[in-house]
């Protein structure tokens, strides 16, 4: 029990610093403070503190080595690929930026993946898809319908449906960085059927075999994005300079 304990105290702090690091409360000028002055900051053990230091050098944020302290390490080397490091990005206040490298990521990928559902052509595969798909057909037609979970699903399963392993392990990347970029770019569009729409033509594609058609429209859809979120950071920008 007492393990358990210190290991949700430890995920607690571990978020808490995270957070502080990323946010730039911490810098790698200023470090992180002692183990016993978090300890006393929040009242948990040693114990605690150490596995919160061992989460957070695991994610790249810090590095702690004997005799030299516990250094906060520059942006530069923090594993963005780590969910929980993403979603504190994500979550601080230059994101837009943030979200403009992942959707350039995800026209990397998604894409690719796209055209190699159409290819790999797996029927169980696909039929996840269309699952997905007739989720987010279904909230789009319902006034309070809500079409997020299942847009997400829907990437998700195309992700699997490729074939590339590869691509797949990247699904909870994708999806914890789709899960903010949705929040900005679905009320961009205004349409929960024009969402859906776009997405069904992806699927049809990818259903008939059309390897370079479903590669083209889930760029497409990538791109329109991409516009949302650019004119979003351009209008960010104008307001801060008028100050």
């Amino acid at each position: 029990m007492a393990r358990i304990e210190n290991l949700n105290l430890s995920q607690q702090v571990t978020n808490e610093l995270g957070k502080a690091i990323i946010n730039g409360h911490y810098t790698a000028e200023s470090g992180l403070p002692t183990e016993a002055k978090l300890c006393e900051e929040y009242g948990i053990s040693r114990t605690a503190v150490r596995e919160a230091v061992q989460m957070l050098a695991a994610k790249g944020l810090i590095s702690s080595r004997p005799r030299q302290g516990i250094r906060v390490e520059p942006a530069n080397k923090w594993n963005l690929y780590d969910t929980s490091v993403l979603k504190w990005l994500l979550e601080s206040s230059p994101s837009l930026y943030i979200l403009k490298e992942f959707l350039q990521v995800r026209l990397a990928i998604e894409p690719q993946a796209a055209a190699l559902a159409a290819r790999h052509a797996d029927k169980s595969a696909i039929a996840e898809i269309a699952i997905a798909l007739e989720k987010m057909q279904a909230a789009a037609d319902a006034p309070d319908g809500e079409i997020h979970e299942a847009d997400l699903s829907f990437h998700t399963a195309i992700l699997f449906a490729s074939g590339n392993r590869f691509f797949f392990q990247l699904r909870d990347f994708i999806r914890t960085a789709l899960n903010v970029s949705i929040q900005h770019t679905t009320p961009a569009k205004g349409s929960k059927k024009a969402i859906a729409d776009e997405h069904f033509k992806v699927y049809q594609a990818i259903l008939n075999g059309e390897a370079e058609r479903a590669k083209n429209m889930m760029t497409y859809m990538i791109d329109e994005a991409m516009s949302f979120i650019e004119k979003e950071i351009a209008e960010k920008e104008s307001n801060t300079s008028l100050k």
